[in-house]
């Protein structure tokens, strides 16, 4: 465990790098990045200690969002959707898709990396459509995933 010392900055979360499906794309947020240990619980009828016991259960995993301004003529967002629709592709197991997402330090570097594995999309919206509102449109993917590892 090393000590932070007074010269160490933390890292911003405002600048990162997100691969799908082995292309680089842009996105304004990524969230969902977090799995999750059950944890199985038991304990005897006749024992005399008063609490359970503990140990390590299933992983889960929860969804991945992507957003990103919609702009004319970009449609990734929904080639990569619509992927889910072509039963040749998916029915494989090279049809799922393979995330990265990079947390990148003030140099461009990878200081943080989370490698999504058997990634399926499973919803696509625009953030609404809205007569007086004066803000951008922002597309957004959703993916459930199997596994999630992380590296520094």
């Amino acid at each position: 465990m090393s000590h932070l010392g007074p010269d160490q900055w933390v890292i911003s979360q405002f600048y990162f790098r997100v691969t799908v499906d082995g292309n680089q794309l842009s996105f304004q947020e990524v969230s969902g990045l977090e799995t999750t240990n059950e944890v199985i619980e038991y304990r005897h009828g006749d024992s005399e200690e008063f609490i359970t016991t503990k140990r390590l259960g299933m992983t889960k995993t929860s969804e991945l969002t992507l957003k990103k301004g919609a702009f004319a003529d970009d449609d990734n967002l929904m080639e990569l959707f619509n992927k889910v629709y072509d039963k040749e592709y998916m029915s494989t197991t090279d049809g799922r898709m393979d995330i990265m997402v990079e947390l990148l330090d003030e140099t461009g570097e990878a200081v943080m990396v989370w490698n999504i594995h058997n990634a399926i999309p499973t919803k696509l919206s625009l953030g609404g459509l809205k007569s007086d509102a004066n803000e951008a449109a922002v597309e957004e993917l959703t993916f459930v995933y199997e596994k999630m590892i992380v590296s520094l």
